[in-house]
């Protein structure tokens, strides 16, 4: 699978405006300042396609890149960081989950989790929420590039026992190096020959 064109579309910020044209999409979801913004950029190869921001938890919308002209990356809001008040997490909770289960285009959301942290209480409620409404889904942890290669597979391992989910099914990522780039393309590949 290789990305050769990738380009802005929109963003929405009201449940009503959600894209539903039967164009085939894939989520990224985590909590703010995971990586979200530079994993998209290193997968389509656009520096600053994805806006990355200083400020974690500014990605209040659902942002849609077109890829390929055939298929989407769509960046939803990060969660995770209160600052904003518990009235703008309700909203985002709300867009959140209305695009998630009411997008049928979605093959697969994108959980990224800091590969250095253990999950937190969000991220365990995002997974179950997932699993629950039997929506793919496939694990990324992020950020891999600041630990040692020795240490990764311990973090990995330590991830995947808080989830209660299979090492295999989390891919090891770091933006700034490139890792796990071709497995995620790869399964992205996959998920369009269905």
């Amino acid at each position: 699978m290789k990305i050769v064109s990738a380009k802005y579309k929109t963003s929405v910020v009201d449940k009503k405006n959600i894209i539903n044209d039967g164009v085939k999409e894939f989520a990224f979801v985590g909590r703010s300042n995971v990586g979200k913004s530079s994993l998209i950029n290193s997968l389509t190869g656009t520096k600053g396609l994805a806006k990355t921001s200083a400020t974690p938890g500014k990605t209040k919308m659902i942002n849609y890149f077109d890829i390929n002209d055939e298929f989407r990356f769509v960046d939803l809001p990060g969660y995770g960081y209160a600052k904003v008040g518990k009235s703008h997490l309700d909203v985002w909770s709300g867009l959140m989950g209305e695009y998630l289960l009411n997008s049928p285009s979605l093959l697969t959301t994108f959980l990224l989790l800091d590969v250095r942290h253990d999950p937190t209480q969000q991220d365990k409620q995002m997974l179950e929420f997932l699993a629950y409404n039997n929506l793919p889904f496939c694990v990324i942890a992020t950020k891999a590039d600041k630990l040692s290669k020795s240490k990764q597979k311990q973090a990995v391992d330590k991830l995947a026992k808080c989830l209660n989910i299979r090492s295999e099914m989390i891919i090891l990522s770091s933006s700034e190096q490139n890792l796990g780039k071709e497995k995620i393309l790869e399964y992205i590949g996959t998920r369009l020959e269905f």
